[in-house]
């Protein structure tokens, strides 16, 4: 390979880094078009990515309209969010709406109201690159999370400090960083913070919650939280957690976790310093410089050389596995009758989107991977790689065979691990699959054995992304 070669495949590896973690991946000829705009530029146009994306939604409650207000399944409500992802043009907006939902878990399985959820979802979706104060105040106003944590419960002169714990240890803080009275005085800014009763149901169907303040049920004495004394509100209490060094360094490590490498599961972040501390500090300053804006740190962090350098080391979740995978070999794609099944798929991996395990959400990272994930995992990907009628296999086997009359078995196997990636595997791993290429011997691109190639490559591509580079992301 020349040197020219060497930066060119360099330059296209960085892209695609880019566009995996940024996004949910993109083909080499959507990755090449990048390389020739520019990394820098890239990452701006990404950042300028808007919610007000072309997603028509329209053709999707047409097809499929429970998913427009599911009510109490969250199926269809998965299905709802499956559809955005795979159609965006947009990806890094939901790839946002991905990383504020692990962080501001909520789940189905309590509130029941999946419609309500996806509201959620779209206030993610309109705020999730913006200020991270407004993402708070409007979470603290959000029905879904006001059940969910039982702020509708949270009355005057008997607080109940569910939502005001959880704001504190896994929305803003960490544990360690706050008292057990803060919690007290911090719930007690937020009584009267709550939702209408509903309508019933019957007989036009469901109505839904709004947040309602009630200036009666709220607490207005005095309280001191986090050495601060006042007639707090809820906004308030939001202000002066602002204000915390711990608050600007809890959310770059949830950013850095997400998008660059695994660091330990959250409640251990009071007693396990993390993997870069340097970038950690980088990003909770520029976090406090931007007033909380979203997008400067994200500039900051995909052009930082920690970010770049980090390809590969990072165990993708069942959603980045399965809304990667489907985006990359174009299937499921528009409102695709097998849409709301194919949503069931990230939870058979572990991952029940819209419906976490707890407020806490999923523990990531090698958590991801135990025996029976491993098997959905590798089975999703290889089912789709292998199946030649898909309209992004095709379009991969024609790369693969472009140009080429002959090929030996170890330039398919190259060109096989550059389309789907370009991945690099070790050497013990590059001899396995060359050793199961050359048991065909040559691969010939004729039009009379082209098919017998095609099905040779499908092998091959499966064979890779059952390896642990490609489960890496």
């Amino acid at each position: 390979m020349t040197t020219i070669d060497r930066v060119r495949i360099d330059k296209i590896a960085q892209m695609a880094h880019l566009l995996r973690r940024a996004g949910f991946g993109a083909t080499i000829d959507r990755i090449e078009e990048f390389v020739h705009v520019g990394y820098e530029e890239t990452v701006e146009k990404l950042l300028d990515s808007s919610s007000d994306s072309s997603v028509d939604y329209y053709s999707l409650y047409r097809r499929h309209p429970i998913t427009e207000v599911p009510g109490g399944a969250v199926g269809p409500g998965q299905a709802n969010w499956l559809y955005y992802m795979l159609n965006t043009p947009n990806p890094l907006v939901e790839k946002m709406v991905l990383f504020w939902h692990h962080v501001f878990a909520t789940g189905n399985a309590k509130v029941d109201n999946c419609n309500h959820l996806l509201d959620q979802i779209q206030m993610f979706r309109d705020e999730g690159m913006g200020n991270y104060r407004n993402l708070l105040i409007g979470l603290a106003k959000d029905p879904a999370m006001i059940f969910w944590l039982d702020n509708n419960e949270n009355h005057k002169g008997s607080p109940n400090e569910n939502w005001g714990r959880e704001l504190l240890e896994l929305f803003s803080l960490g544990v360690g960083h706050y008292t057990e009275e803060d919690v007290y005085e911090c719930s007690r800014a937020f009584t009267g913070w709550t939702i209408d009763a509903k309508m019933p149901r019957y007989p036009h169907g469901r109505h839904p919650w709004k947040f309602k303040f009630r200036p009666e049920d709220h607490d207005y004495s005095e309280k001191t939280f986090l050495g601060h004394t006042g007639n707090f509100d809820g906004e308030d209490i939001i202000d002066i957690i602002l204000e915390q060094e711990a608050c600007s360094r809890f959310i770059a490590r949830h950013l850095y976790n997400f998008f660059v490498e695994d660091e330990p599961q959250v409640p251990a972040w009071n007693i396990e310093e993390p993997n870069n501390p340097e970038a950690i500090d980088e990003l909770s300053k520029e976090l406090v410089a931007s007033s909380y804006e979203i997008k400067p740190v994200l500039r900051k962090l995909f052009n930082s050389d920690y970010f770049k350098q980090s390809a590969f080391n990072r165990i993708k979740s069942p959603v980045e596995v399965v809304v990667g995978t489907l985006r990359m070999v174009e299937d499921t794609l528009g409102p695709d009758p097998r849409l709301e099944s194919t949503a069931k798929e990230p939870g058979y991996m572990g991952q029940d989107i819209l419906d976490p395990p707890s407020v806490e959400g999923w523990h990531t990272g090698k958590e991801w991977i135990n025996s029976g994930a491993l098997v959905k995992r590798v089975n999703f990907v290889s089912d789709r790689v292998s199946d030649i009628n898909l309209p992004g296999v095709k379009k991969m086997i024609s790369r693969i065979s472009s140009g080429s009359g002959v090929m030996t078995p170890g330039d398919l196997v190259d060109r096989c691990l550059y389309e789907l990636g370009p991945i690099q595997v070790k050497e013990d791993t590059m001899a396995e699959l060359v050793s199961h290429a050359e048991e065909g011997g040559d691969v010939f691109w004729s039009e009379s054995s082209y098919k017998i190639s095609a099905e040779r490559t499908t092998e091959i591509l499966s064979l890779i992304v059952a390896t642990r580079e490609y489960q890496f992301g």
